[in-house]
């Protein structure tokens, strides 16, 4: 009798949870869409997972801003920095099978690799490239790879350019150039391309169908979202960018229902119907903090219950209530993603978005305090509220423009400014005259060409001949020695993420 009545507890206890879960999942959909509305977020698609299982995948929206087609879960969104816990999770198989080990020289796989000074470039290891403490600032170096035509390994050569921005193994600063590195070690350590590896080791086995590494298979494979920029609070189309030479850092492209599955695999301990793909000793290492940074007042408002958090291999490792939070970010071109995870609550969403707004948090949070039975706030409406405010990138701009100095006149005529430049990080650049006009070209940078129109004295403004994600307004101040002769110029261009005040341009005789 008493196992009976136990026996129609437990049943009665499933049937709540089912239908707990089913009401909330509802719920949870509906908050998306009308989350997504209130951002003016074109598109998107969220899968959420629980217990081994697709609680939801779906689209929300439009492919693109102004037309009716739809997202669905098979549409195809960047990923971007996601991609970096596929290299970690590859290089941990790597290690399983005896191949390297996370402790080993970056050199003894790529003995041409260079860093800022002898000793950090002898002494940095695999594991120190998936963890952002090799002493390079966050996002430095990226104009290296921005739209060039340098392959990755050209990258991974110029690399040894870029400034020390802190003391080796001393801080943080998220480096796409290491995780170009790390795919690197993948190729010359499996004997195949970074990419042929993890289609294999992932794509194939967890039947993730519709991921690629590569915007040159977006017309073949066909349902892709377009990338946004906002313009004029106006959702602007604008093209998807080849990230080839940087895939391994930010270039997968996925789905929601690949993703959801790429979820299911990584709370199931690197196990995937009954096959270790990654032992799951090796998986902890990848979530185990190697990186830690100080939780901020802001970051505690806008992520409350967090306590500590810091950098695994390829994962932001953090706490959620109490929980372990596995999380990481991505920013394309006109698109944002997250991916985050509580293990023990076997609990994962994947949030791919076609525009660049914060709204991935938010949402995260909702939908993990529902599981949590956490008191909900309106996370979306903090956000948004905060987003409204102006950037340091918008005030920077605003504040060059107040600073302008009208009805001035260049120290030179104006073809004294043409000319070849050179610099060591991009490569040479080029100054035309062309219908009385100054024309900046990067040899290696086609697609950043652009018109230089008179700012004042010596300081001309940054007309890109195309639309740019990441910036808009920028200018270059000419310099010259005491001989009255122009031994270079200066980039000024204010963004978050494309540092062309990186670039030292000296004249070429």
């Amino acid at each position: 009798m008493i196992r009976t009545a136990f026996f129609l507890f437990l049943i009665l206890i499933y049937h709540a949870d089912f239908c707990f879960a089913q009401a909330d999942v509802k719920d949870i959909e509906q908050y998306i869409n009308n989350v997504r509305q209130e951002w003016g977020v074109p598109g998107m698609a969220v899968a959420i997972v629980k217990d081994g299982k697709v609680l939801s995948s779906r689209g929300y929206g439009v492919l693109t801003e102004g037309e009716k087609q739809k997202v669905d879960e098979n549409t195809l969104f960047a990923i971007a920095s996601n991609t970096k816990a596929f290299v970690a999770s590859a290089l941990g198989i790597l290690q399983d099978e005896g191949k390297l080990h996370f402790s080993d020289p970056v050199q003894q796989y790529i003995p041409e690799f260079q860093l800022y000074d002898s000793y950090a470039s002898h002494e940095a290891t695999v594991e120190d490239l998936l963890c952002h403490r090799l002493g390079l600032g966050t996002y430095s170096g990226d104009v290296i790879w921005y739209k060039s035509d340098f392959t990755d390994k050209e990258v991974i050569d110029r690399i040894r350019y870029v400034p020390q921005a802190y003391s080796f193994r001393a801080g943080y600063g998220y480096s796409n150039l290491m995780f170009i590195t790390a795919g690197e070690v993948i190729g010359r350590t499996a004997g195949m391309p970074w990419s042929q590896f993890i289609k294999e080791q992932f794509f194939v086995p967890l039947d993730m169908n519709r991921t690629i590494t590569s915007t040159n298979d977006l017309e073949s494979i066909g349902n892709y979202a377009s990338p946004h920029k906002l313009v004029d609070a106006t959702n602007l189309p604008i093209e998807w960018v080849n990230w080839d030479n940087m895939g391994a850092a930010g270039g997968i492209i996925s789905s929601s229902e690949d993703m959801s599955k790429w979820l299911m695999f990584q709370l199931n301990n690197g196990i995937w119907k009954s096959d270790t793909i990654l032992n799951p000793e090796t998986q902890n290492i990848l979530w185990t903090p190697h990186n830690n940074y100080t939780v901020s007042s802001r970051a505690r408002k806008v992520n409350p219950g967090t306590n500590f958090s810091g950098y695994g291999l390829g994962w932001g490792v953090s706490d959620f209530y109490g929980n372990r939070l596995i999380t990481h970010g991505g920013g394309y071109d006109g698109m944002y993603s997250q991916v985050a995870m509580i293990p023990e609550l076997q609990l994962g969403i994947v949030i791919l978005t076609n525009s660049m707004t914060g709204i991935a948090t938010p949402i995260r949070n909702y939908v993990f305090n529902s599981f949590l039975g956490k008191e909900q706030q309106d996370w979306s409406a903090m956000a948004l509220e905060k987003s409204k405010q102006k950037s340091k990138m918008e005030k920077d701009i605003e504040n060059r423009k107040k600073e302008r100095v009208l009805n001035t006149k260049p120290t030179f005529d104006i073809g004294d400014y043409t000319g070849k430049y050179h610099t060591e990080m991009l490569g040479d650049l080029e100054i035309l005259l062309v219908d009385n006009q100054l024309v900046l070209k990067f040899e290696h940078a086609p697609d950043l060409s652009a018109v230089l129109e008179h700012w004042h004295y010596d300081t001309w403004e940054i007309k890109w001949d195309k639309v740019h994600a990441w910036f808009d307004f920028g200018t270059i101040q000419f310099k010259y020695n005491n001989m009255m002769k122009i031994t270079g110029f200066e980039f000024d261009v204010p963004n978050n993420d494309i540092f062309y005040d990186e670039l030292m341009v000296s004249k070429m005789d």
